[in-house]
């Protein structure tokens, strides 16, 4: 139990820098008018597409195009992309592990959702984020290392999801739904004891606390200081400006930080911010002051590598989604950022906890029909489909609950914000 408290404040440490980081992005891309013409330029084409062109646009096994194309998807990623944004800028965390399965739930192949996602980070990292603000704090040496080691984990996961797509669409599907069903349900369930816990305590806790204290001490003993201590050429050094002489790690070890992330990052099609941040604080013992700007490097290569190399040159980006829940994302965020200074942080934390809990149970639905056309258990198709029908359901009702919560606490306090 223990254990799984640690790891669980570790990925939440991390999904809280990643948010914050999805928060500067989208400021900076709505605070320039020639990004935003730019945005409107790249959107201009999906929705022409998504007008123009009827459902029965069919791909194949190895579809260079969407399979079953429905124009309504489009507006159905844009709400997706909006429901993101407000759990992200609510929480301050969290609001992208919602995407894939609620792309898969829209009836997306999963690898498409994967590639799709992952592009969809990539562009908002290319319009978005000012990396010229953040260079100060870039170890040059550690993010080379890092990125090396995250270029072969995405080559390896693109690999294995591609693999499993050619093998049988069914089982990839099946696959990416068994890694959400784990980190869904591990994350939803700590959640929801992170919600009853905050309730009993006395007085009220912001939508942002919690952060862990753990945090400011893992990166002077256990395992950091083991790994900095080891013998094992070549060395990297950071830190100098905090540390006197600095610090010093073996690259393997960073390396091998950047791998998991990678991996991850296009099996799962999150970008790997959530896992780099708690990576580099309790593994590597990196400062957060020099994690701000490796972060945001490592984003960017790791999305664009794995949305372009290994996804959209195999034909596996749903184009006029990703620009969709760019659009919702944005306006999504900043709402949901907004809305926080008027209701209290331990509403939307229970909310949180049963969204999370909704992605889980869409896709812990979803499988039995997965694993019965496979052959692997006996299920008639009715049973599989009201299964998967009840999952989808439970999902979008929960999560559209938490939408319209936040839209309706923010248009009724708008006097109240504005006056903020």
């Amino acid at each position: 139990m223990k254990l799984g408290r640690t790891i669980y404040e570790m990925l939440m440490a991390g999904a809280r820098a990643h948010a914050q980081w999805e928060l500067e992005t989208s400021l900076n891309i709505l605070k320039s008018r020639k990004k935003l013409l730019i945005l409107a330029l790249l959107t201009i084409p999906a929705i022409i597409f998504g007008l123009a062109f009827a459902s029965d646009m069919l791909g194949s096994k190895t579809a260079y195009a969407p399979s079953f194309y429905d124009p309504f998807i489009f507006w159905v990623s844009i709400l997706i992309g909006i429901v993101a944004g407000l759990i992200t800028g609510c929480i301050g965390a969290g609001g992208g592990f919602v995407i894939t399965p609620a792309l898969m739930s829209a009836g997306i192949k999963g690898i498409l959702a994967v590639g799709t996602d992952l592009f969809h980070i990539f562009a908002k990292a290319i319009m978005g984020t000012a990396v010229h603000k953040k260079l100060g704090n870039v170890s040059v040496p550690l993010a080379v290392a890092f990125l090396v080691g995250s270029g072969v984990g995405v080559t390896g996961g693109g690999v294995i999801n591609r693999a499993l797509y050619d093998y049988d669409p069914l089982l990839s599907d099946t696959f990416i739904s068994v890694i959400y069903v784990v980190l869904l349900g591990f994350l939803g369930i700590y959640s929801l004891l992170d919600f009853f816990r905050l309730a009993r305590a006395p007085g009220d806790v912001g939508a942002h606390a919690g952060e862990s204290a753990h945090g400011a001490t893992a990166a002077k003993k256990g395992l950091p200081a083991r790994l900095q201590a080891m013998s094992i050429p070549p060395y990297i050094s950071f830190d100098h400006d905090l540390v006197p002489g600095g610090k010093r790690i073996p690259a393997l070890f960073v390396a091998m930080c950047g791998a998991v992330v990678g991996l991850c990052a296009a099996i799962m099609g999150v970008g790997g911010g959530f896992l780099t941040f708690p990576m580099f604080i309790y593994v590597l013992g990196v400062s957060s002051f020099t994690t701000v700007g490796t972060d945001i490097l490592q984003i960017i290569f790791t999305a664009g590598y794995g949305a372009i190399a290994q996804y959209a040159i195999y034909g596996f980006i749903f184009y006029t989604l990703a620009m969709g829940m760019l659009l919702g994302s944005l306006l999504g965020i900043q709402l949901g950022a907004l809305t926080t200074r008027v209701i209290k942080g331990i509403y939307i934390r229970g909310f949180y906890a049963i969204a999370i809990l909704a992605g889980f149970v869409n896709r812990l639905f979803a499988l039995p029909g997965k694993l019965s056309d496979m052959g692997y258990i006996t299920l008639t198709k009715s049973t599989a489909v009201m299964l998967s029908t009840i999952g989808n359901w439970l999902f979008f009702i929960a999560v559209g609950i938490f939408a319209v919560w936040i839209l309706a606490m923010f248009f009724l306090n708008i006097k109240n914000l504005r006056e903020a």
